[in-house]
């Protein structure tokens, strides 16, 4: 068998927001289980640093996109220049994605509209455009990276979590329609992770970000991979992510939304001694506690009194 027809039996997956972050780990992981790939990504130096070593070093074939996700042919442009290639996309992971930080009035608008169309518009795009021929072929894997701010509004990145709430619900959706196909559909809700995300989103010196124990990309870039393989749902990585998930669910939602306000506040300059502490505890951050100590009094009162609980609590799908 020569390396071409070899080439073409393995299946091939496209990752978009590939050069770095989960995107990358993501690639790291299905280069090692043979995988040919299609990478998309702002980032022309990592790109052509990854088509350099990949086919080497994992016997794959690698296509690059350098392709901005905000503009909005970018999607079509990628789906028309792989069919006429004759490339066959057997697994999906629509990655790419970024946040801002600050109140909503005096964020950049132009900012949010571009946050808008990589995170919603051009993810929902690609599926689109992709999830036809997975349907026809009866086989085909998408992974959408949403987030765990997808369970509950986010103050201070109100556009941000908006968007990953609806990646969330719309994946849930199409995943129970293409029930019986062959296709699955993936969404994984990593919490915070050690990445640039808080850097390119200017909330560095917030209070969520000052916290020292967050989960690695290579850990949730795994997490998503089994999950996919397998053909889960709703992927939560970590124990606490996935309590705290659960938690919001039976809590207030005016509740949830000042705790979240206060994760992303800035930290107080007079505040250095306190953060030390804070930083050098072992057990779960206090304000985390509080969303999950929180929802467990609320689970208790809603045994007792489910009529009212009921009434006061709007409860979040997903």
């Amino acid at each position: 068998m020569n390396k071409t027809s070899e080439s073409r039996q393995k299946k091939t997956a496209l990752i978009t927001g590939a050069a770095s972050g989960i995107g990358y780990q993501l690639t790291q992981i299905f280069a090692r289980h043979s995988y040919n790939f299609v990478l998309v990504d702002k980032n022309e130096q990592k790109l052509t640093e990854i088509i350099d070593e990949f086919p080497q070093k994992f016997g794959i074939s690698v296509k690059i996109f350098v392709k901005d996700l905000s503009i909005s042919t970018s999607p079509e442009e990628i789906f028309t220049e792989l069919q006429q290639a004759s490339i066959k996309i057997d697994v999906l992971v629509n990655n790419a994605g970024f946040g801002t930080y600050g109140a909503f009035s005096e964020t950049d608008l132009n900012m949010e509209l571009k946050m808008l169309q990589v995170n919603i518009v051009s993810l929902t795009h690609l599926t689109k455009l992709f999830l036809k021929d997975m349907v026809e072929q009866n086989y085909g894997k998408i992974l959408n990276v949403a987030s765990a701010a997808a369970f509950q509004p986010g103050p201070l990145m109100a556009v941000y979590f908006a968007t990953k709430a609806y990646v969330l619900s719309f994946s849930e959706a199409i995943a129970n329609e293409l029930e019986g196909t062959g296709v699955s559909v993936t969404v994984l809700c990593p919490g915070p992770t050690a990445s640039k995300f808080q850097q390119n989103a200017a909330m560095e010196n917030s209070k969520i970000a000052s916290v020292n124990r967050m989960m690695d990309t290579e850990t949730v870039a795994r997490i998503g991979y089994r999950g996919l393989m397998k053909n889960k749902t709703v992927i939560v990585p970590g124990m606490k992510n996935k309590i705290l998930t659960e938690s919001v669910r039976f809590t207030p939602r005016n509740l949830v939304t000042k705790v979240v306000r206060s994760m992303h506040e800035l930290k107080k300059i007079g505040s250095s001694r306190f953060y030390t502490l804070f930083k050098k505890t072992r057990t779960i951050d206090f304000l985390d506690k509080r969303i999950y100590c929180s929802g467990l009094a609320i689970c208790k009162k809603s045994a007792n009194n489910t009529a009212e609980f009921r009434s006061k609590t709007r409860f979040i799908s997903g």
